[in-house]
């Protein structure tokens, strides 16, 4: 006896394709942040990187950094804010204290720990590269969302990133407190 699959024991019946989760037309949005955000980073760092030999990451670490107290932050509290692992972190502030612009020290109150302050240098780099950088996130970005959209964008963003931001551990502020005069 021979076995018929269903489509050979009726083969006038059409094949039914199961819609994929991933055909779902809500998640149109999704796809296009995603290739949004990728294509806009991948601009950004390479304006940076063309006009002052900075990556997208090493600006965002000074950023950090020249806005953290007394200009210097815990490498872990770092790492989280530049959205970076730890061994990412190390090899970015490597490249950026080979360069000048950040100092190594290690932590007062935890001295497992080690921090990172910008230099003089690294806050002068930063200075002349944010030109190029605001300029690039006007133009490819908040010239091109009408100003309704831009309050509307920020919410649902903002929305979405609470349920997401992790908020610094303990030593971090320990180390930020210590610091302060």
């Amino acid at each position: 006896m021979t076995s018929l699959s269903t489509r050979d024991a009726l083969p006038h019946m059409p094949t039914v394709r199961r819609p994929s989760p991933a055909d779902d037309p809500a998640l149109d949005v999704w796809r296009a942040f995603i290739q949004t955000h990728a294509r806009l980073i991948h601009k950004l760092d390479e304006e940076l990187q063309s006009a002052h030999g900075l990556s997208l990451a090493e600006y965002d670490a000074l950023v950090q950094l020249v806005n953290a107290p007394d200009r210097r932050l815990r490498m872990s509290a770092l790492a989280e804010r530049v959205l970076l692992s730890r061994s990412g972190i190390t090899r970015l502030v490597d490249r950026l204290e080979a360069d000048g612009m950040v100092e190594r020290s290690v932590c007062p109150t935890d001295a497992r720990g080690s921090m990172a302050a910008i230099t003089q240098l690294g806050v002068t780099r930063l200075r002349a590269a944010s030109k190029t950088h605001l300029d690039g996130v006007r133009r490819y970005f908040l010239d091109v969302i009408a100003a309704d959209d831009r309050v509307a964008l920020q919410r649902s963003l903002e929305r979405v990133g609470s349920g997401l931001k992790g908020c610094g551990t303990a030593a971090d502020s320990a180390c930020a407190s210590t610091l302060e005069p």
